[in-house]
Parts: C-alpha cells; structure tokens; sequence
C-alpha cells in the first residue's frame, strides 16, 4: 500500500469525489433545479436554493466516494477507472468511507436548516444513495436505482419549499428517473464487455442490441412528461421550445453513438448536461415572462 502524506492526498480526495468532472453534479442539480422553479412558481427561496445546490454537491461527492468503495476491486482491471485512488492504492478503503460519512453529515447538516418533512425525506436519500453502488451485482436495473437516487432531490425540493410533496413532484420524478436510466444506459455501453466479463449486470446488458433505441425512446418519453408537466402548470412557448430544443441533442447523442464506441458514448453521456440546462433555462425564463399561481 502506497503511504501518501495528508497534504499530497488531498488531490487524490479530488478524484475520489469527483469534484474535477462536475457532470454528475450538473446531472443532479439540474432536474432538482427544474423541481424548485415549479414548487416556487419561479421565485424559489434563496435560503433554500443555496441549501440545494450545496447538498447536490456534497451528495454526488459522497456518492462517488461510496462508489469507488464499492468497486475497489474491480476498478483496476478496467482501463477506464485504473488510476482512481483507490484502484493505485492512494487511498485507503478506510478513507474513502470516512469521506464518504464527512460528506454526508455535512449534507445533513444542511438539511437540518429546512423543515421536518425534508428532514425526514433525507433518510431515504440517504439510503438511495448507499444502496445504488452494490446494485449492479444483484440486479440489471442499476440504472433505475441511480435514478431514484438522483431524483430524489425533487420531491424533498418541494417539500423544502412548500412543505408539501404534491403528485407534480412526483411526475418530474418519474421524468428524472427515466432521464437518468437513459444516459446511464449510453455510460454503461462503455464498460459493458468488462462487466460482463465480472459478472457485472446492466440495462445496456439487458436491452442488447436495441439499447441506443431503447435510450432514445425514453428521452423522447422524459420530454413528452415534462411536456404534460408544463401543460398542467400553464407554461408558455419559451417553456415548449426548450423541450423541442432538447430534441436536437437526443438526435445528435443516438448518432454519435451509432458504432458503441466508448469514446463516443462517454461524449453522448456528457452531452446530457445541456438537455438539463436547456429545459431549466426555458423554465426560469417562461416564469419571467408568463407568471402563474398553478402548482
């Protein structure tokens, strides 16, 4: 085992959380984004957009830390994954599960400020959060279950704001979770022949062949929820041509990925972080522009 001084760890703390590739954070952040916009009518608490958007960051680096514990052994026999720190040995399982209950008690620190309905919420969070990472040993569904974990931060979105998780947090849930199962399915594409190889299972294991149809019907299916979500609370052109816009990078992500080259997939992957923002902007600005009292 490499001895590592604290200060030249540090780094390696860097990657165990994954705070140098910020895509998992914009991945959570921007349908819990979307949530707090339609809970607050387009003017959400500050008070409670600063807790969430600190929270989505110390969960999905505490996430990655229980994560990369969960494939210590695995993680060093695939190309992709070999220098993470506890892969080469510069972090110890010990430390990973300390950063990972350091992260998590911050998150809950935050928590704390909001009210008991979010308070209570976060132990099943929590408990998402913990289970995802082992997932992919017992079911093909590992994607489902980062998806419940991801949206997760929806309905605790609205109850933080409105103390109440009425059946639209839900629906937006439902989107973020079918969102998630989606692009984690084009992510898994890259790493399929290794996990099965492991004994690993996956949706891009389980759809076979027709994976890059199946993700591209579900996030023509995000879309048309999120449609009925706008339908439902009177959102206005700008709100629709975000979703229509949305459109061209589903098209552009099921092209470039054509051949399941894992360069290519990785990129379709990333790529998700501009539907997120393209959907949030246009609810931000149709709020701006077409104020509503529905929730």
């Amino acid at each position: 085992m490499i001895d590592y001084p604290l200060r030249e760890k540090l780094p390696h703390y860097l990657v165990l959380t994954r705070l140098n590739r910020p895509i998992g954070i914009y991945l959570l952040l921007w349908p819990m984004l979307w949530a707090l916009w339609f809970a607050a009518l387009g003017v959400p608490d500050l008070s409670i957009l600063v807790i969430f958007v600190l929270g989505t960051i110390l969960t999905r680096s505490a996430g990655c830390a229980i994560n990369d514990y969960a494939d210590r052994h695995l993680d060093a026999h695939v190309l992709r994954t070999s220098q993470r720190p506890l892969a080469t040995g510069a972090l110890t399982p010990a430390e990973a599960l300390a950063a990972t209950a350091i992260l998590m008690l911050l998150a809950f620190g935050l928590v704390l400020l909001t009210n008991t309905l979010t308070i209570m919420m976060s132990f099943v969070a929590l408990a998402l959060a913990v289970i995802y990472p082992f997932t992919k040993r017992v079911t093909y569904w590992p994607q489902a279950f980062l998806g419940f974990a991801f949206a997760f931060a929806i309905p605790m979105a609205f109850a933080a704001q409105t103390n109440t998780v009425p059946l639209l947090a839900w629906v937006i849930f439902l989107a973020a979770v079918i969102w998630a199962i989606a692009y984690d399915t084009v992510y898994s594409i890259a790493d399929r022949e290794f996990d099965i190889k492991m004994g690993m299972k996956s949706t891009a294991i389980l759809f076979g062949d027709n994976e890059l149809r199946i993700v591209f019907a579900l996030q023509l299916l995000v879309l048309f929820i999120m449609y009925l979500v706008g339908l439902t609370t009177e959102r206005g052109s700008i709100y629709n041509l975000s979703l229509i816009g949305s459109v061209f990078y589903i098209v552009y992500q099921n092209r470039i990925t054509q051949t399941r080259d894992p360069v290519q997939c990785i990129k379709a992957f990333l790529n998700n972080h501009y539907i997120g923002m393209t959907v949030f902007a246009g609810i931000v600005l149709d709020f701006i522009i077409n104020p509503s009292t529905v929730s």
